[in-house]
């Protein structure tokens, strides 16, 4: 019985990755020919088929995926950010205590520079700034979301002059009174990712930067930038806070981490300047 089982289960199983792949390849072989018979239509078929990946990327795609998400993506804290279009996104590998002002302090004294908010001449910006390849180090960050609003502050560092590739880490501050499973209290939740180049997003088709797969180094940045910078400053490592995992961000990057959580107690930094 449980052999005949294993074969159904097999079997179906089988005929599921068959139809996903089919499905997938599929899509591509219409986009395909969706895009070489606008060539055959002159400049008016270039432009519709523009005209069709944009609203394919920006008004259909996000509106399924904030349907869907809404059903099986969970509403509580499991360590992962969501995109605007309730996507999973960066995985929460970074937390603070401190005060607000001690954030600004720290983060100022450790190179990071506070990203611009995300408003329209910011975002013609940094285009215009990756088109040209011009720095744009206060570019601004794309907006995820935890505890249903977007993060309270980003900060960066740009590699090079080159506004493709930069460090930068969101943070959120946790609300009143709220501990993190297992019990520990902290200020601030970061989520630190470095962007390695600006592509298409594999689940919505929209332009946006691409993340390396290895979050745990860019978390390491940070916090050895933080602590080099601020002496002071405690740190104490929440080993295993979550399993060690791959997995994939809101753009369909790859992401892999340790799973463990630092968290960087800044409190001793105005106790210190005080004293002084």
């Amino acid at each position: 019985m449980d052999s005949v089982q294993r074969s159904r289960i097999s079997l179906t199983a089988v005929l599921d990755e068959f139809f996903f792949i089919y499905g997938g390849v599929a899509a591509i072989w219409l986009a395909w020919l969706v895009l070489t018979e606008s060539f055959s239509f002159g400049w008016l078929g270039i432009l519709s088929f523009i005209a069709f990946w944009v609203l394919l990327a920006y008004l259909a795609l996000p509106r399924v995926h904030r349907i869907l998400t809404t059903v099986y993506v969970p509403d509580y804290f499991i360590g992962r950010t969501r995109t605007s279009d309730g996507l999973l996104g960066d995985p929460i590998n970074l937390s603070l205590r401190g005060t607000e002002q001690q954030l600004h302090d720290a983060m100022e004294r450790a190179g990071w520079v506070r990203a611009d908010p995300v408003t329209l001449r910011s975002s013609w910006g940094i285009v215009v700034s990756t088109i040209t390849r011009r720095s744009y180090d206060r570019a601004p960050v794309s907006p995820l979301f935890l505890f249903g609003r977007m993060q309270d502050v980003a900060y960066q560092q740009e590699v090079a002059g080159n506004p493709a590739k930069r460090h930068h880490v969101r943070f959120w501050r946790t609300p009143e009174g709220w501990l993190l499973p297992g019990g520990a209290r902290v200020d601030w939740l970061g989520a630190a990712t470095f962007d390695r180049a600006v592509g298409f997003s594999l689940f919505t088709l929209q332009i946006t930067h691409k993340i390396d797969a290895d979050i745990d180094v860019e978390r390491d940045h940070v916090v050895a930038t933080v602590q080099r910078a601020n002496p002071a400053a405690r740190l104490e490592v929440l080993s295993d806070f979550s399993t060690g995992y791959h997995s994939r961000n809101g753009g369909g990057d790859t992401i892999r981490t340790d799973g463990d959580l630092p968290v960087i107690d800044l409190s001793p930094i105005g106790t210190e300047a005080a004293r002084g």
